[in-house]
């Protein structure tokens, strides 16, 4: 179906594509992995007409394709969901899905909205998303962007679907319902591609592996008969440990914050909680659950409409995040990094000072100390491992687990004690994971912070959470105690969180 013969590209400063060869055959669901780095996003850009190669060739059916940019691609049945979230922020759900294939009444040119709505409910209705069609789009959560973006794709009918980390904002109950969808394609012939740094996700779904390190390829192996270790060493070249990190020196007698029967209307529902020294609470749930929406209230992001929140025992009042960062001392990692943590076009400095630019004003002058700046910047980036060329490199030119770890590194600057991460491994590969995970439990352990852990990916929570509060509708509905007992399997600890969940 789709081929690419020698596939070089590079940029300034590094070789992205070193002669990459790849076939992808009809009705197969064909993944690509690799650490942040290793191609992937460049090989779905030169595929689909949006970057064109230095050397080699793209070939579709045995003809080669001379695409000059995307809408090429499209012509010829050939899409693309980024892991970018990439919508129409103003518009409605109807409108970001429908709008390259809008109904009119005959040739008049007058909008059928009747029939556009009608064929985006279908297509909202097969990715499992039950929200009204003229929802504003900028109002809605990462991973109702990512489902309206899947949505947007499947009402294209595609021929062959890359699929750039599609589950990075995805429960476990949506992604096994988009898996179902992309099987149902699979039969009726539809080449999917699939890009992913979950190795438990192509294990469940994909027929084929190919491996990218650095540009290159480094194999194509059939799913059956592989070794899910295999795969990983193939990827980065080390085995990684899945057990968990180990027991944490919870202080029960210090708390750090606790929330009594706190409601925010249609959002969170009689919420109760308390959050120790040098523990990491977890949060677990399926999107809506409550999780993120009780954390805006937590920060004074969102209105706390009944109940209270305590602080180092204290009842506070916050009213913004400025509140909450200045007088509480509490920080938030956003679950969407790309829009609301991270100024992309600034330096790294830019973006790791910005909560302390008042601590470095000059009294006199009220100027920002440039030197103040480096040395705080520099002290994180060795603190952290932040893998740049420098203070001044751009944020966007480094890989999704380097901007997670400077996400994390401005609260740190600050010096908060109360740390809320939300979604902390969101697109980064197996590698990275591991860092920010080792990163997160050293803060509790070693750092003293406590910790909320916001996640969707049930091995995450439980490889480094101390305890796990289970969503359900707005509202706790089970408590998984003792989850860094050393007794304790994954096993056990899974089946608990399912029960509450059933």
């Amino acid at each position: 179906m789709l081929e690419l013969r020698g596939i070089r590209k590079r940029f300034p400063g590094v070789q992205a594509l070193d002669g990459i060869s790849l076939r992808f055959e009809p009705g197969e669901i064909h993944a690509v992995v690799g650490e942040n780095g290793a191609g992937k996003s460049t090989l779905i850009k030169v595929a689909t007409g949006i970057e064109q190669p230095d050397e080699g060739e793209v070939l579709y059916e045995g003809e080669r394709l001379c695409f000059r940019d995307y809408r090429d691609s499209l012509a010829r049945g050939i899409d693309v969901v980024n892991q970018e979230i990439q919508i129409i922020p103003e518009s409605t759900v109807a409108e970001n899905i429908m709008l390259d294939k809008l109904v009119t009444y005959g040739r008049t040119g007058i909008i059928d909205w009747k029939a556009v709505e009608s064929v985006a409910r279908r297509y909202l209705d097969l990715v499992g998303l039950a929200l009204p069609l003229d929802a504003v789009i900028k109002n809605l959560s990462a991973a109702h962007k990512q489902l309206v973006q899947i949505a947007k794709a499947l009402a294209a009918d595609a021929r062959v679907l890359f699929l750039d980390e599609p589950t990075s904002s995805l429960t476990e109950h949506e992604t096994g319902n988009l898996f179902s969808i992309l099987r149902d394609l699979r039969g009726r012939g539809v080449t999917i591609i699939f890009v992913s740094h979950k190795v438990e996700e192509v294990f469940a779904l994909c027929d084929t592996v190919s491996v990218l390190r650095d540009g290159r390829h480094v194999g194509t192996r059939r799913i059956a008969g592989l070794e899910p270790g295999e795969l990983v060493r193939m990827m980065i070249g080390r085995e990684i440990v899945e057990a968990h990190l180990g027991p944490l020196d919870v202080n029960q007698d210090r708390e750090m914050l606790r929330a009594e029967n706190v409601v925010r209307e249609g959002k969170v529902d009689n919420v109760s909680f308390t959050l120790y020294e040098g523990e990491i609470l977890g949060f677990y749930g399926l999107v809506g659950a409550g999780r993120t929406e009780l954390a805006r209230v937590l920060i004074g992001e969102d209105r706390l409409d009944r109940g209270a929140v305590y602080v180092r025992g204290e009842k506070a009042r916050i009213q913004s995040v400025a509140d909450s960062l200045e007088r509480y001392r509490i920080g938030y990692v956003t679950e969407n990094r790309k829009e609301e943590g991270l100024f992309l076009q600034s330096p790294v400095t830019t973006n790791v000072t910005i909560t302390v630019w008042p601590r470095l004003r000059s009294r006199l002058t009220r100027a920002i100390s440039r030197a103040g700046e480096l040395a705080l910047t520099r002290r994180m980036i060795r603190a952290l491992d932040i893998r740049t060329t420098g203070p001044n490199q751009k944020t966007e030119d480094l890989s999704g687990g380097n901007q997670q770890k400077i996400c994390i590194s401005k609260w740190l600057a600050a010096d908060c004690d109360i740390l809320i991460i939300d979604e902390p491994t969101v697109g980064v590969d197996i590698g990275a994971k591991e860092q920010i995970h080792q990163l997160i439990w050293d803060l509790a352990k070693n750092g003293r912070k406590a910790v909320i852990l916001i996640s969707s990916d049930m091995a995450e929570v439980i490889k480094i959470a101390s305890r796990i509060l289970v969503f359900k509708n707005r509202r706790v509905v089970g408590v998984i105690e003792d989850v860094d007992d050393e007794t304790k399997t994954y096993g056990q600890v899974s089946a608990a969180i399912g029960r509450y969940l059933q």
